[in-house]
């Protein structure tokens, strides 16, 4: 499709939008138009079939779900009894569970952005940018080397730049975005991104179709090729024997090649040797989970994204909680926003403290205040809502006071957030509580054994 053909498309497809969105904004409540449709970009017009751009597969189910009846009798209004809806995720998602009903969708893992120079897709999400990728402690290195990179490609020594590291700790948040830069920079490069898995398929299809001198050509022309989980080409020999030559002609040409992994190159089981050796030339950076601050501010911008925002403590106890990736932080979010928007009731503590449970996926147990208030609580045979009900009774106000006293102990969370798990009570009753405790175990043997006890049973429980 020409340039300008696609610009018409694209014309049409935002006008087709935009007439569905003032039929649904008359037909839904204010927030749930905000939070699931004001997101929603228009991609393609092709005949009947409108696509349009969700940011991730949260969406689509709950669309479908919730709004389904008013989606499918506004595109037949618009676009008359043929018309169909494609969604298209911008964010690659670990789900590939397709639900096939009337409102269809594609899941490709790159959003086609199409380079107008060079009239080809780059593959690159725009939403992905230096500015928004939040910096941290466990994550310095690898972005201030993606920007060297993107500020000047294939002339400095990290080439190739391979970063590795988890899910969801923000490679391909980092890979879009030096591409996106180089591209606003240097607008006549030629940037693409691709998965190993998408390069994969494309060279299979070019085998099939007896083009692959074609297809390793237009990645030899590259100026900059970006590669995301570079792991999954283990164990495919010709794909790496042609990613091989692709490498070394890019390199020898001083392109800029960027790749990311699981795991570092030494530690990529099955890899040829002399592949983990060109992997060496340039630079080899990781990214680490984020700290706590890193994860609060990660929340903050997500907030900001999503147009709410959230009580600073209902965000620090996300962040003591979720703690192996952003992924998850953003999935709970989205959760509490689909919540919300569901009840059209703002966002209470017990809401965050549900969702939160619900969207962790920690495999280990870390000293929580329900952690905490559980052990205690059960030491004593007190209902765990007693502690947070104002209660009076003295087994209940000793069983809070020592729940109290070990979440400031054994947890960082602030004295704010201690205070909203026990019924919403003010940081004072938490400094109250506190110095009670420690004023007993001074003087009551049998409270400094219980409290000792306790301690140690909640840090067994945590291992």
């Amino acid at each position: 499709m020409e340039i300008n053909q696609k610009t018409e498309v694209l014309k049409s497809a935002k006008d087709t939008w935009k007439e569905c969105l003032n039929i649904i904004r008359e037909n839904i409540p204010f927030i749930a138009y905000n939070t699931w449709f004001l997101p929603i970009k228009p991609y393609e017009l092709e005949n009947s079939t409108l696509k349009i751009l969700v940011p991730n597969h949260f969406f689509i189910e709950w669309i479908e779900e919730h709004y389904k009846t008013i989606i499918n009798k506004t595109i037949e209004q618009v676009l008359g009894e043929d018309g169909r809806l494609v969604y298209i995720v911008l964010e690659e998602s670990e789900d590939n569970n397709t639900n096939t009903t009337d409102l269809e969708y594609d899941k490709p893992k790159e959003l086609p952005t199409v380079n107008k120079q060079k009239q080809y897709v780059t593959f690159l999400n725009p939403r992905y940018t230096f500015d928004n990728f939040i910096k941290g402690e466990g994550n310095q290195l690898a972005r201030a080397a993606a920007i060297a990179v993107a500020e000047n490609p294939g002339q400095t020594s990290f080439n190739p730049l391979f970063i590795y590291g988890g899910v969801g700790l923000g490679k391909t948040h980092l890979m879009h975005a030096i591409g996106n830069k180089i591209l606003e920079k240097f607008p006549d490069k030629r940037v693409i991104y691709i998965s190993s898995d998408a390069f994969t398929v494309e060279f299979v299809e070019s085998i099939q179709t007896d083009k692959v001198n074609e297809f390793s050509s237009f990645y030899k022309s590259m100026d900059v090729l970006i590669i995301d989980d570079i792991q999954f080409l283990v164990g495919k020999e010709k794909t790496l024997d042609l990613f091989f030559q692709i490498f070394n002609t890019l390199h020898q040409s001083g392109k800029q090649i960027v790749l990311s992994s699981d795991k570092a190159p030494k530690d990529l089981k099955g890899l040829n040797e002399r592949l983990i050796s060109r992997f060496s030339w340039g630079l080899t950076v990781d990214i680490q989970p984020p700290d706590f601050e890193t994860r609060v501010a990660i929340l903050k911008n997500k907030c900001a994204g999503y147009g709410f925002s959230l009580p600073n403590e209902y965000l620090e106890y996300i962040a003591h909680n979720i703690t192996s990736n952003i992924r998850e932080l953003e999935g709970c979010l989205i959760k509490l926003l689909a919540a919300a928007s569901l009840s059209s009731k703002e966002i209470d503590f017990e809401l965050v403290r549900k969702t939160v449970k619900e969207v962790s996926t920690n495999k280990q147990v870390s000293v929580s205040i329900d952690l905490i208030t559980k052990t205690v609580c059960d030491f004593f045979k007190v209902d765990e809502n007693k502690v947070r009900e104002k209660n009076r009774r003295k087994e209940v106000v000793l069983a809070r006071q020592i729940a109290m006293y070990l979440s400031k102990l054994l947890t960082k969370s602030s004295l704010k957030t201690i205070g909203l798990h026990f019924g919403g009570r003010d940081h004072s009753t938490v400094i109250h509580a506190f110095n009670c405790i420690e004023e007993m175990i001074k003087t009551d043997e049998k409270i400094k054994e219980t409290v000792e006890f306790l301690k140690n049973k909640i840090e067994m429980s945590s291992n």
